[in-house]
């Protein structure tokens, strides 16, 4: 099995701000707006070389929205930054009526996603963005896995035409993924090849994912791990092609099991192919404060909460 290691940690808002910092040297009609969050979504940068294309719009969410879609009517690429509670959950009738319904080309970018924001407790934790954001007609839904991707995805972004919400973190996470690995919107990465059990995740729970599989091998167990960081559209022919091959499946996001890549999975299988399925996700229920760490203990969104999932697909083919 193909080994992944990393030398480094870094926050996957970084990679955002240094791929909108890269965007506003390489393409004059990206614009960024922000609410009163620059330091959070590392947008400094870009404010400090381009002042004239950042937009600090203040604690007013909803009109950030309205102003970025607005915006689009004269051919602007507008990036919106703020945490992903106030990205989605605050201005939800803005995004569906002045972004999604009107098909405008807004880059919708979220900060401090699911339980990894840490000790700023459950009133800040989103766990139902994805699910949010996947209904909405139209709406590309992307969730990276570490500063590589995060920074090649804002990149590609710009060059898609239409509604996007990218979902990215706070805490700094291992840097695994190659710096020359094309981002295609759409299209999984296939991180091991396995022939017991397929194991799809996205963003933070790739990397548990690659550990659970490293875990499960020296137990006689062959794990093929794919990197979903395109939630919708959904790569179906690359999970189709997986699970032809082992005959089950474990999905792991840092997410409510309702409404995230788990349910978008299932969707494929029942259509095309009912496979045993397991979920590794939040259980229904809100967050709470503590580390990262502490919190993807107890909520079971980790290596070990992975491989037991594993164990228990694999009785089921």
């Amino acid at each position: 099995m193909k080994k992944y290691t990393y030398t480094e940690k870094k926050d996957t808002r970084s990679g955002f701000g240094d791929g909108l910092t890269e965007l506003g040297k390489t393409n004059p009609n990206v614009v960024a707006l922000c609410a009163d969050l620059t330091g959070s979504l590392k947008m400094n940068q870009f404010e400090k070389e381009n002042p004239d294309r950042f937009f600090q719009i203040g604690i007013a969410e909803a009109n950030m929205i309205g102003i970025a879609a607005g915006m689009t009517i004269g051919g602007k690429i507008p990036f919106t930054g703020t945490f992903a509670n106030f990205s989605t959950g605050r201005v939800y009738d803005q995004i569906r009526q002045s972004v999604a319904y009107s098909g405008k080309n807004v880059k919708i970018c979220a900060s401090h996603a699911g339980l990894t924001l840490g000790e700023d407790g459950a009133t800040h934790q989103i766990l139902e963005d994805i699910g949010l954001m996947k209904m909405l007609p139209g709406m590309t839904v992307i969730n990276t896995c570490d500063y590589n991707q995060t920074k090649a995805a804002t990149i590609a972004i710009a060059d898609y035409d239409g509604p996007v919400y990218l979902r990215f973190g706070r805490p700094k996470v291992p840097v695994f993924m190659p710096t020359d690995t094309p981002f295609v919107i759409g299209k999984a990465i296939n991180l091991t090849e396995g022939s017991d059990v397929t194991i799809v995740a996205t963003g933070h729970l790739v990397w548990e994912a690659l550990q659970a599989a490293e875990q499960l091998e020296a137990n006689g167990i062959s794990a093929e791990v794919i990197n979903i960081h395109t939630i919708k559209p959904l790569d179906e022919e690359a999970i189709l092609a997986s699970v032809a091959k082992t005959g089950c499946i474990v999905t792991a996001e840092e997410h409510n099991k309702f409404g995230g890549l788990g349910e978008s999975v299932a969707r494929c299988l029942a259509q095309n192919n009912p496979t045993p399925q397991e979920f590794v996700a939040v259980n229904d229920s809100f967050g709470e404060s503590a580390t990262p760490e502490q919190l993807m203990d107890k909520y079971g969104l980790n290596a070990a909460s992975i491989r037991s999932a594993v164990e228990k697909v694999i009785k089921r083919k």
